[in-house]
Parts: structure tokens; sequence; C-alpha cells
């Protein structure tokens, strides 16, 4: 098999998923709301896009430490104290 007609097949089976649409879908790729055939398409990219499947990875890590905030609110003084940190601070 040639490789353009590789590179034709395998776009045609990922149905042509860009990875603009994979950015559009991931939400709900993750939250397991995508359908089937959606499902199967995004599957198919990710095997053949390295930026997509570190785009994955990193939305994963980004909940997984969001988790791990606590519920309750922050206290005034410390959000007061960051705001005034991050307003002072030189690039």
């Amino acid at each position: 098999m040639t490789s353009k007609l590789k590179q034709a097949l395998m776009s045609y089976m990922a149905g042509n998923m860009t990875c603009k649409a994979v950015t559009n879908v991931i939400t709900d790729y993750l939250e397991g709301a995508l359908p089937f055939w959606d499902w199967v398409r995004f599957h198919m990219h990710l095997g053949m896009c390295f930026g997509c499947r570190n785009y994955l990875r990193q939305m994963k890590q980004t909940i997984k430490t969001l988790e791990k905030l606590p519920s309750e609110p922050m206290p005034p003084a410390i959000r007061d104290e960051l705001l005034k940190r991050f307003k002072d601070w030189k690039r």
C-alpha cells in the first residue's frame, strides 16, 4: 500500500475529523456523551495526531488537578493577597 493511499484511507476512516473538531468535542468525550460514530472518529484521529493526544492528556491532567482543590471558597484575605501579587508581577 502506498503512503498516499494509506493516508487517504486513514483520513476516510477517521471521517476527516480535524484537530479543531477534536477540541470542540473533547468535553463531550471526557464526559462520556460523545455519540458512537463521533467517538470512533475521535479515536481514529487520536491514533494519527500526536498533538491531539497530547491535548487530551493535558485536559485529563487539568481535571485531576482541579478535583484536588478544596470545595470551600478561598478566604477573602488570601484572595486579596493573590490578586495584589499577580497585579504587581512583572514579566
